[in-house]
């Protein structure tokens, strides 16, 4: 079993997420079951990019948080991916990524 990073991408949230989202959050996470290894958190507040020109803001579509999945391949993660409750909203996506052993 492989582990894979849900990257949950979009507009930066203005408000806390209403209950009845939450909600789909949970069962979602739910359905993932044992393949679930860490919901993960939302980030939030202001955010930087560090480059080698220097510091700026990002104010567009940015990371909005994460999520670690088990899974046998990247198709299989990608699969699952496919029921996050994000996905469908205008201007939302979920990249996911193999994080590779250390």
């Amino acid at each position: 079993m492989k582990k894979f990073v849900f990257l949950y991408n979009g507009p930066q949230a203005t408000e806390k997420p209403a209950d009845d989202v939450m909600e789909k959050w949970m069962n979602w996470f739910g359905e993932l079951g044992e393949k679930l290894v860490d919901g993960g958190n939302p980030f939030g507040g202001d955010v930087k990019e560090v480059s080698g020109d220097g510091v700026k803001a990002v104010t567009e579509n940015r990371a909005l948080g994460y999520s670690i999945v088990n899974a046998e391949s990247l198709d299989e993660a990608a699969e699952m991916a496919k029921g996050c409750p994000n996905v469908g909203y205008d201007g939302y996506s979920v990249t996911v990524y193999e994080a590779f052993p250390m």
